[in-house]
């Protein structure tokens, strides 16, 4: 049983088929994707020395654009201490340019909720809570986050804070995922968003 299984209970089975078969795992499998984000967007333009920075940790980056390619990896891996944990590596093509966007995601069982470590190096350590949309969409909102130096966790105030809405689902018209990603701070509003649409380009 996947952590996306086990954090979502019985809600699971309230997601469109597809998605349950995306977030099931079942055996160590790899999902790909691949597709295009009609938009792609960025905050304040004073913010974008600090998303430059964050081009090292795998974590921001400054571009935005129109129908940028796209790739998805969600990879199972187990940890040292034997946990399970699914390895997130999101590409963007800009103009030759390879950006990314990785996060290592496991449960806490006691809490149940899921652990997201995001950046390589981990920069930002957050909570997600998952829940099923009406529609059969699965929805990710990201709650307490902090700053990760080494095995150090420093709480961030809350006005440091991006919190992101997640929302992903299947459109059977077109036979493709569909993704929209949305980083709010408190206090400047939306700091990052994507949105965009995306084929099962494997799964082995």
């Amino acid at each position: 049983m996947s952590i996306y299984k086990k954090a979502l209970g019985d809600q699971f089975y309230n997601l469109h088929p597809m998605l349950r078969k995306r977030y099931e795992f079942n055996e160590g499998v790899i999902f790909k994707g691949k597709g295009t984000m009609k938009s792609i967007n960025g905050g304040p333009k004073w913010l974008f020395p600090f998303f430059r920075l964050g081009v090292r940790w795998k974590l921001l980056f400054p571009e935005h654009g129109r129908n940028v390619p796209f790739e998805i990896v969600n990879t199972p891996k187990n940890g040292k201490n034997g946990e399970e944990q699914i390895h997130w590596k999101r590409t963007f093509y800009f103009d030759g340019k390879k950006r990314y966007f990785n996060a290592l995601m496991s449960l806490d069982p006691k809490r149940n909720i899921i652990k997201d470590y995001l950046g390589e190096p981990h920069l930002v350590y957050s909570d997600l809570l998952l829940s099923c949309t009406n529609d059969g969409g699965l929805q990710i909102d990201s709650k307490d986050q902090y700053l990760v130096i080494g095995k150090i966790e420093i709480p961030l105030p809350r006005v440091f804070q991006g919190l992101a809405t997640v929302t992903e689902r299947y459109i059977d018209e077109r036979n493709k995922y569909a993704i929209k990603v949305v980083v709010r701070n408190p206090i400047i509003g939306v700091v990052f968003s994507y949105e965009g649409e995306f084929i099962s380009h494997d799964i082995f």
